[in-house]
């Protein structure tokens, strides 16, 4: 993984291997709160990567830091997960858990906002482009502002990382089920 600090603080990490290419950047926003998006291009149709994203009780099957994902009652007609995220970091186990309302365009777009949880404030999308020869680049995009509690730049190289080994984790499960 190599990773890159620009004067204005952000942070671009890449991770590249064989067959695939994360790329990562995060942006200090206001305050503590940050904006970090990771790319990859999965050689599947858009069908099918939406499919796998919107596959809610079936995320932490194959998402390594995915403890736990499950679709639960929503008050209104949308839809509401419940996350459980968990990594190892310095012997010490790091979990947090949030609630998402997500908002599905279905094929182009997934938004989420936490309605409860371990952040003051945590939201984003997953966006889906077609591109030539059947293939999708999926982008995910999250805007974090941890508590006080949680060290941001902690939480910024964390998140970073995740995001590297979740894409890794979609594209790896796309090429699986297509096997």
């Amino acid at each position: 993984m190599n990773i890159y600090c620009d004067v204005n603080g952000s942070i671009a990490v890449t991770e590249a291997n064989a067959e695939s290419l994360v790329t990562v950047r995060a942006e200090p926003l206001e305050g503590r709160t940050r904006r970090i998006s990771a790319s990859i291009l999965i050689e599947q149709s858009i069908d099918r990567v939406w499919q796998i994203i919107t596959d809610y009780d079936h995320l932490a099957d194959f998402i390594p830091n995915l403890a736990k994902s499950r679709r639960i009652v929503h008050p209104a007609q949308g839809i509401r997960i419940e996350q459980i995220g968990a990594q190892n970091f310095l012997n010490f186990k790091f979990c947090a858990r949030v609630v998402l309302d997500m908002i599905e365009q279905f094929p182009n777009r997934l938004d989420f906002q936490m309605v409860e949880g371990d952040f003051k404030s945590f939201g984003g999308s997953w966006q889906l482009e077609e591109v030539p020869a059947s293939a999708t680049k999926l982008i995910y995009t999250v805007t974090v502002l941890p508590p006080r509690t949680m060290p941001i730049a902690l939480i910024e190289r964390r998140l970073s990382s995740s995001m590297v080994v979740n894409l890794e984790a979609i594209r790896q499960r796309a090429v699986a089920i297509a096997s």
